[in-house]
């Protein structure tokens, strides 16, 4: 099927959505300085554009725009901006509620923040409905959530968000925008940090969405789910559209650098032993070893034992909805040897977080133990651990909740710094160049940092006290590819620089097979599988194993490995 937006005059009806010449700005900024700058599109019913670019590059704007929701202060201008042939420029308040939901239906990437978390889902739902005049009892609210795949419809549609898996929650958010059969459906980032089965689930929900008839507006920074599911992609940088064309074209035969250079960001078994972002790295001049701090006082360290850390047995039980324990962590062991980046991965509830708390001594287990540096660590009181803490750290996926937002990047680093080590300030500069972030944002809060830099930051203050042990849970997960390209590099290079040991937990699975040296598969608390990255995703034993394979999205049409060469180097 040809794009609408190179059919021939006359020979077909007119698109379902029309964009000429979009600008977007905010405050008192001019065309020059808008978020999105003459942007054009058409799209068709039946048919799926995606939307792709790293983060600020206009995606969300630009969808935004067409539900009217661009954000407070933004002026939206546009030669045409038009749906099923009308005009929606100018429309008020009133007018734009009177499509939002009937005509358009829009999913926000976060279910647990876009959900009320006082209200439960099915009463959620119902207001939609009732919104625009439409039935709502709770057989029908059933019957929408059951469409889309929620198990057990009648009961989830009586709990809370926060009762709901993060595959559900979504699954309930797109039963909402569907409730009302809209035309169009809008969906920003629907997949991100979903694992890759309820990943694969949403997708083919809305695969089966266009399939009957209906026009769909991707965002996504997943470029494999895009070429999956796109008729046509628009790549945006800066606000304005760099390359456009059907997905075959895009990812065959990219013609801008930058789309190839967003292609040679996504990591998978090809890109293992490689850089994935062009030359960023950190300042390798100002690496210092661990256990740096005892050299300088003259005291020659003790060699860490080649097992750093090492997990026996460890069981971890919860009580559930039903009054039943039940175990989150069912009998996990796992050995991490002195620089070696061990992968975890594993279906949402699968145990992979709660490992890491127990191995942060964050949970006590209730059964198995946790040896850090040969000593005991799980079964010491914490002011026992205290000072052996500084031997290991965590990274988490969202950092911006772990910091103090009244402190400055520097004081939050200082911070972190041992308060016996000499030369602190010295070792707040080495820091930034360690991750490479700017000296220059020294002043900085949190919030005024982009995704990428907090996660930087993160690192840095993880590194600070100069572990022997890093864990990271899902650090990547919500980052675009190119950011997440640039992360990835970061932490290969401070495991050659630093020799550091990594717990590198993630449901992306191209993730941990660029980055982990070994893998464990957990499934139901349990660990499945396990043996190096090459054996684990390329000769899977474990049928659970064999199923997370399959289920990951890999990129259609992708480009010859000279153009990500030619990609890097651009």
């Amino acid at each position: 099927m040809t794009p609408s937006a190179n059919r021939a005059p006359g020979s077909a009806a007119p698109p379902l959505v029309a964009v000429e010449n979009l600008v977007v700005s905010f405050g008192r900024g001019g065309p020059e300085g808008a978020a999105v700058r003459g942007v054009s599109f058409t799209l068709a019913e039946g048919r799926c554009l995606a939307i792709v670019g790293k983060s600020g590059s206009g995606k969300s704007v630009t969808a935004r725009s067409l539900v009217g929701l661009p954000g407070r202060h933004a002026v939206v201008r546009a030669d045409r901006l038009a749906f099923a042939g009308r005009d929606l420029t100018g429309l008020g308040d009133r007018a734009w509620r009177g499509i939002r939901g009937r005509e358009i239906g829009f999913v926000l990437q976060d279910a647990l923040v876009s959900l009320d978390p006082l209200r439960p889902v099915g009463a959620q739902i119902a207001a939609a409905l009732r919104l625009h005049g439409a039935p709502a009892p709770p057989s029908h609210v059933a019957d929408l959530l059951r469409q889309v795949g929620v198990p057990e419809p009648e009961l989830k549609a009586r709990q809370l968000p926060q009762q709901l898996s993060g595959g559900q929650r979504q699954r309930a958010l797109i039963a909402a925008a569907l409730a009302l059969d809209p035309r169009l459906l809008i969906a920003d980032e629907p997949t991100t940090a979903l694992d890759v089965t309820v990943q694969a689930q949403v997708l083919a929900l809305l695969e089966e969405t266009r399939a009957r008839g209906k026009a769909l507006i991707l965002i996504s920074h997943d470029l494999a789910v895009v070429s999956r599911m796109a008729d046509e992609v628009l790549v945006m940088r800066c606000g304005e559209v760099v390359e456009r064309g059907a997905a075959a074209q895009v990812f065959g035969d990219p013609q801008a650098a930058y789309t190839r250079s967003l292609i040679a960001a996504i990591p998978s078994a090809r890109s293992r032993g490689s850089r994935l972002a062009p030359a960023s790295s950190p300042r390798h001049g100002h690496a210092a070893p661990v256990g740096t701090a005892a050299a300088r006082s003259g005291v020659p360290p003790a060699p860490p034992p080649a097992t750093l850390l090492r997990a026996d047995g460890l069981v971890k039980r919860f009580t559930g909805p039903d009054g039943r324990p039940s175990a989150a962590v069912d009998g996990v062991s796992f050995a991490l040897c002195r620089g070696e980046t061990l992968g975890i991965v594993g279906e949402s509830g699968s145990g992979k977080s709660t490992l890491a708390r127990l191995v942060m001594a964050l949970e006590a287990p209730d059964e198995g133990s946790v040896t850090l540096l040969g000593e005991p660590w799980s079964a010491r009181p914490e002011v026992a651990r205290r000072a052996l803490r500084r031997a290991i750290a965590i990274v988490y996926q969202d950092p911006l909740s772990s910091f103090d937002p009244r402190w400055s990047v520097a004081r939050i680093l200082e911070d972190a710094i041992p308060p016996d080590e000499p030369g602190r300030r010295g070792r707040v500069s080495e820091l930034f160049g360690l991750v490479g972030l700017p000296e220059a944002l020294a002043g900085r809060r949190p919030l005024q940092l982009s995704g990428g830099q907090r996660q930087r930051l993160a690192i840095a203050r993880a590194i600070a006290p100069r572990p022997a042990v890093i864990v990271c849970d899902a650090p990547v997960s919500a980052l675009d590819v190119s950011i997440q390209a640039q992360v990835l590099d970061l932490l290969g290079d401070l495991k050659r620089l630093l020799g550091l040991s990594t717990l590198f937990i993630s449901h992306d699975l191209g993730v941990v097979h660029h980055l982990a040296d070994r893998v464990l598969v957990m499934s139901r608390g349990r660990v499945v599988e396990s043996g190096t990255a090459d054996e684990v995703f390329l000769r899977p034993r474990a049928d659970y194993t064999r199923r997370l394979v399959a289920a990951v999205p890999r990129l259609a049409h992708r480009a010859d490995p000279a153009l990500h060469r030619k990609g890097n180097a651009a």
